[in-house]
């Protein structure tokens, strides 16, 4: 029954303006970050019949409002932007961006953490890598972030969205020595 249009869920109502004119996809505007109870089950609703992205903006409100839909609604899937493809007359935001780079994230979707995973990868190997608890950590995991569409990450949710992806330490290794 999932075989009908996905449908993106974003801040507001200008996103979905922008996204209209070259997706055909359905849009769900949550309003922004005071998301509504009504909203939330219209949503959940939608998940038993169609396939759900969410494509907020990549800054603090953005991922509060992705937290929020995780905690509440199963079988998620996340389209991250880059930042710095974002930005435009001082906003950053998916109407900020462009279509090329929307489309981009829209092929490297990462589902919730309530999908099941068999990665082995651990915490024991971010740090082998470098990926955390050494300085130049950040910096190693926005180069993967980016690389694997993962969004701005710190070490924890690094490790969750990796989990997420079933990806391993070879995964890893390939992004970032390649």
């Amino acid at each position: 029954m999932k075989d009908l249009k996905p449908v993106i869920i974003v801040e507001g109502k200008s996103d979905v303006q922008f996204l209209e004119s070259f997706l055909d996809f359905h849009f769900v505007s949550v309003n922004g970050s005071a998301i509504s109870r009504e909203t939330i089950e219209y949503i959940k609703e939608l998940g038993k019949t169609h396939q759900l992205i969410v494509l907020t903006d990549p800054d603090a409100p953005g991922m509060r409002i992705r937290k929020m839909l995780n905690e509440q609604i199963p079988n998620l899937y996340h389209a991250y932007l880059p930042k710095d493809k974002c930005m435009a007359r001082g906003k950053v935001g998916v109407a900020e961006s462009d279509k090329e780079t929307v489309q981009e994230s829209l092929k490297h979707l990462v589902p919730n953490s309530s999908c099941s995973s068999t990665s082995k990868l651990t915490i024991d190997c971010l740090y082998e890598l470098h990926l955390i608890g050494h300085k130049d950590s950040q910096k190693l995991r926005d180069h993967i972030s980016r690389k694997l569409h993962l969004g701005k990450t710190n070490g924890k949710s690094f490790l969750k969205r990796c989990h997420n992806l079933n990806l391993e330490k070879e995964d890893l290794e390939r992004a970032l020595y390649e």
